[in-house]
């Protein structure tokens, strides 16, 4: 059991709370982004008082063909955090204990919450693209993961092209060092290696394949997407170009991703809201998308 310090609002929660994902629960209390401190069933791991992250991926079955072949983000018969069981939106939240990862000591609660799933996800994407150091990335949408993503292709010596419709967001990708950016009509000026999505639209990701080297890779950031419009074979996709999907997360990538955004001083810029104006702070998650203001915790 958790006492809730912090929860992040996720694009995900508005997919929940709006219908673009089947309803799961009758009643549900959303919120996958938790930071809390251990009151009860505590393990030798979690003693009393432990400060923990929670994420997403709130338990597998550690059985199936996908587990037992080190995938466990595919598991046949996974837990989601305020999905399929209730999540942080509350004053408690009860959490499996193997799915929750100690915060560096550094880090405040409020600047942890965001990157428990923006963040671990926007690091997966980058490791399902396969980037490697030095290559030609591009970020096709610029909320809240791709901001957390690009320190870390800056530390790995990556050129950042940022594709975006919205002003601010651009500004915001120029003020963090992208190489380039453009809106969401132009093309990046050279050949990219790989590219991440972050828009739930299928567009975007044709616009991503348009960009692509021969053999380049494009991740979907996204868990629902609208729909893909028909594009030309012989023309973005012929050339071993590759079109991979992100699905979920693995415990090793949190833990990894939360060593690295301790190392790299990552603090997202964020927007708090109370407990009771969590309707609020869903809409202002549909706002974000549109303006980029700040990620959003309650």
């Amino acid at each position: 059991m958790l006492r809730v310090i912090a929860c992040g609002v996720c694009r995900t929660d508005l997919h929940i709370a709006e219908g673009d994902l089947l309803a799961i629960l009758p009643r549900l209390i959303p919120g996958h982004q938790i930071v809390g401190e251990v009151t009860e069933g505590a393990t030798a791991e979690r003693p009393v008082g432990m400060r923990v992250g929670v994420s997403w991926m709130g338990g597998v079955d550690g059985d199936c063909w996908f587990c037992r072949h080190g995938m466990e983000n595919l598991c046949d018969t996974p837990i989601f955090t305020g999905y399929t069981v209730n999540g942080g939106y509350a004053e408690f939240a009860l959490v499996r204990a193997d799915f929750t990862y100690p915060l560096p000591a550094g880090l405040d609660d409020v600047h942890a919450a965001p990157l428990l799933c923006a963040g671990i996800i926007g690091f997966r994407s980058l490791r399902v693209a396969g980037i490697e150091h030095g290559e030609r990335v591009g970020l096709f949408g610029f909320g809240s993961s791709a901001s957390l993503a690009i320190a870390i292709l800056q530390s790995w010596k990556c050129e950042v092209y940022v594709v975006t419709r919205g002003e601010s967001h651009r500004k915001a990708a120029a003020a963090l060092g992208a190489t380039w950016v453009g809106n969401e009509d132009d093309k990046p000026p050279v050949e990219l290696d790989r590219a991440v999505t972050f828009a739930p639209s299928g567009k975007v990701v044709v616009s991503a394949l348009a960009s692509l080297r021969k053999g380049g890779v494009v991740a979907i950031n996204a868990i629902h997407l609208d729909q893909m419009p028909a594009f030309d074979y012989d023309k973005l996709l012929w050339g071993e170009r590759q079109i991979r999907s992100v699905a979920n997360m693995t415990r090793d990538d949190a833990r990894e991703f939360l060593k690295i955004a301790a190392e790299l001083k990552i603090r997202p810029r964020v927007k708090s809201f109370a407990l009771a104006d969590a309707d609020k702070a869903l809409l202002a998650v549909k706002q974000e998308s549109q303006d980029g203001s700040a990620v959003i915790v309650i």
